[in-house]
């Protein structure tokens, strides 16, 4: 048992070390700027929708009162 659990790891690190490809750091710096970029306009497209509502909410309370 004990001896399967080496084997699993030492072929886990092997896999890691030697057969994946890791990204270089300008790939890696790209797409977090991208990640970034399209965090923050989806923020900023869902803070205009809640403004949005929230006047068009305003508007028709204020007709029902």
């Amino acid at each position: 048992m004990f001896k399967k659990i080496v084997n699993y790891c030492k072929a886990c690190y092997d896999e890691l070390a030697h057969k994946t490809t890791w990204p270089t750091r300008s790939e890696l710096t790209h797409s977090a700027m991208v990640v970034l970029s399209a965090s923050l306009i989806i923020a900023l497209v869902v803070f205009v929708m809640d403004l949005v509502f929230k006047n068009c909410m305003t508007l028709v309370y204020n007709l029902f009162s």
